[in-house]
């Protein structure tokens, strides 16, 4: 059946890996570790190697670069270039991301 007869289409879902919250996967942004280039914001969703999901909650980006469970869910050592990666991502997207003092 086509999605206009009735039945809806597949929207993948994924959880954040710090809040673990699950939403559809083009609403979080992938950080992948590759192979010889370390870790990647992946804004396409489709680079290959280890990956995992940051939703748009400003406290996930900071727990994401100051804390382990994102190398954890990556098995990789985060480096102090990949936290600052991290961090200064939360700080360009800051007028994007959600405080969570209001959405909680």
């Amino acid at each position: 059946m086509s999605p206009s007869s009735g039945q809806r289409k597949h929207v993948p879902q994924r959880s954040c890996v710090i809040c673990r919250r699950v939403l559809p996967k083009r609403d979080l942004t992938r950080i992948v570790i590759s192979q010889g280039e370390g870790l990647i914001l992946d804004s396409s969703g489709k680079l290959a190697g280890r990956g995992a999901y940051l939703c748009e909650r400003l406290s996930c980006w900071e727990s994401a670069a100051h804390g382990d469970a994102l190398g954890k869910v990556l098995s990789y050592r985060l480096t102090d270039k990949d936290r600052q990666v991290i961090a200064s991502h939360g700080v360009e997207q800051r007028p994007h991301l959600i405080n969570d003092s209001i959405h909680d």
